[in-house]
């Protein structure tokens, strides 16, 4: 086992990485080996699935299949064995018959080598023989961490591309130039290329490729379920019977409200499903209650305490624990061992769970916080923004967002915001928000100090906001009053920093600790080519920005 993609990665004496019999996150020694056959094996697919769509015959339902696999990989998502082994089945048959149809449609091009080329053994012991090829420091002692780390740079921003796509795709929205992209880039992996040119400028690539699949998950959320807009959220709860729903899937979210309509059933978001409340097609439900709990800081405490069936879509939760593993049921991608997973959208056991569960038993004081302010939100009051600042007002604006995590160092996040100027705004996303987003930050300008732009994906939403405003101050977003201080966790924050650099981002504040897998040589391209810099203090780190800006 070797495995270094997300920040809460062991660092020792002996180096970084969870090279144990398991990690950090709870991932045994097994399901990470047949994790990384799993992606092994994604790569031969890719590799003629690369050739089928510049032959014009792409196999949709293998570019399907590849979204769904690679999700499954990224932290606390997926950590059942069996699953996995399921998987590498479906995969063998499915790089079978990509590999024949490339075959019929190029009869005298040569056989593919490499993962297009493995067998998958048939048996889990022969299974875990086979993880040797497979670990991403596979060729080490040839090509060097260098190379090494900017190959897991561009794999885990491509598991990022394909959890987002995946988002997008269960409502309905894909593009062929998506799968054409994710098969780009398995191609070129599966090549184990030793170039670091070329593997920059496939991580390049992948974060040009992971703002149109955020612009479709955009499109998907809100032609689904309305446009969002500035919402109160209630954060207290309400005496009754409840569910709480954990994650970042709105299509799993809309089947549960959809399963307790006519019930007193009441349904609660966490972490990164707190944002569904502003889209007016979810709101509209008189079952969504309101938001529960934290994102990572208490979470184990808050869902043992939970009185009633949590259901998780996607990644983000630490792994189950015994208090409260029995009440856990998962959804999409996601599974652990023992624990109940829904597969077919139908979540009758759910609400037969919370109907047996005694829910919360008094009403607590109600408190709120706002949320929504996505794009449409802030451009619909540009004029306000836009006069805020010329008039001096606003001094700055600071883009806090990101991923929440339980390792220490996070509190950076809270004292940033708490020591922001207030004549500064604060816009945020992702789940990191829950470090400070439940303090009143009050107004300037008269607008909220605080804008809540949304979900991580949303970030595209944040991009619209700074393209906008640099175009009515006729300058580069670069030249805005604007710092972006992002907190990364796993592999969609990957994909979300490769856009921002793609999109010629610069001077993007990174923490709390750096990724494992970029070495002093790499951090030294990035500091140097896109003004990349680790985060030190709050205080240090906001007087620098408004330095900046002065100047």
């Amino acid at each position: 086992m070797f495995c270094y993609q997300c920040e809460q990665t062991a660092r020792t004496d002996e180096g970084v990485g969870c090279a144990t019999i398991k990690g950090v996150c709870g991932k045994d020694e097994t399901t990470a080996d047949l994790q990384d056959v799993l992606i092994y094996q994604l790569k031969g697919i890719g590799q003629y699935s690369r050739r089928l769509h510049e032959l014009g015959k792409p196999d949709a339902a293998a570019d399907t299949f590849i979204l769904h696999a690679m999700f499954t990989t990224l932290t606390n998502v997926n950590f059942n064995r069996a699953r996995f082994v399921d998987m590498i089945g479906q995969a063998s048959q499915i790089r079978d018959r990509v590999r024949a149809t490339y075959e019929a449609a190029a009869p005298d091009a040569p056989k593919l080598a490499g993962p297009a080329a493995f067998v998958a053994a048939a048996g889990l012991p022969e299974l875990l023989q086979q993880a040797g090829i497979a670990s991403v420091r596979a060729g080490l002692e040839e090509v060097g961490e260098d190379v090494v780390g900017l190959r897991a740079l561009v794999l885990y921003g491509l598991k990022g591309v394909a959890a987002y796509a995946h988002h997008a795709e269960v409502l309905g929205e894909t593009r062929p130039e998506v799968g054409a992209g994710v098969a780009k880039a398995l191609d070129l992996l599966a090549d184990a290329p030793s170039d670091l040119g070329v593997l920059l400028e496939e991580a390049m690539a992948l974060g040009r490729l992971n703002f149109t699949v955020m612009e479709m998950l955009d499109t998907a959320n809100t032609g689904t379920y309305g446009t969002p807009a500035p919402t109160n959220v209630r954060v207290t709860p309400v005496a009754g019977k409840a569910i709480l729903v954990s994650g970042h899937d709105l299509l799993d979210l809309h089947r549960i409200l959809e399963a307790v309509k006519g019930t007193e059933i009441k349904v609660y978001t966490h972490g990164e499903l707190l944002p569904a409340h502003s889209y007016p097609k979810l709101a509209a439900s008189p079952n969504l209650a309101g938001n529960y709990g934290t994102a990572w800081q208490n979470q184990q405490l808050e869902f043992a305490a939970f009185p009633g069936p949590i259901v998780m879509t996607s990644n983000c939760l630490i792994e189950p624990q015994p208090t409260y593993r029995n009440r856990i049921f998962t959804a999409g991608p996601v599974g652990w061992p023992g624990v109940r997973h829904i597969s077919d959208g139908n979540f009758a056991q759910v609400v037969q769970a919370a109907n047996a569960m005694p829910g919360f038993t008094e009403t607590a004081p109600e408190k709120t916080i706002l949320i929504g302010f996505g794009r449409q939100a802030v451009l619909g009051v540009a004029d306000k923004v836009i006069d805020a600042v010329k008039s001096g007002v606003v001094k700055h604006f600071f883009l806090i967002g990101g991923c929440d995590g339980a390792a220490p160092g996070r509190n950076y996040y809270t004292e940033f915001a708490e020591q922001a100027p207030k004549d500064t705004v604060l816009m945020t996303l992702g789940c990191g928000k829950f470090r400070f987003n439940m303090e009143d930050h009050g107004t300037v300008g008269g607008l909220p100090r605080l804008l809540d732009i949304g979900q991580c994906n949303d970030s595209y939403s944040a991009v619209q906001i700074a393209l906008a405003l640099a175009k009515a101050f006729n300058c580069g977003v670069n030249d805005l009053p604007l710092s972006l201080v992002v907190s990364w966790f796993e592999q969609k924050a990957a994909a979300v920093l490769l856009t921002l650099l793609a999109l010629g981002v610069r001077n993007v504040r990174l923490g709390p600790s750096l990724p494992a897998f970029l070495t002093p040589a790499l951090l030294n391209v990035l500091v140097e080519k896109f003004g990349i810099q680790p985060i030190t203090t709050a205080e240090a780190d906001i007087a620098s920005s408004l330095s900046r800006t002065a100047a």
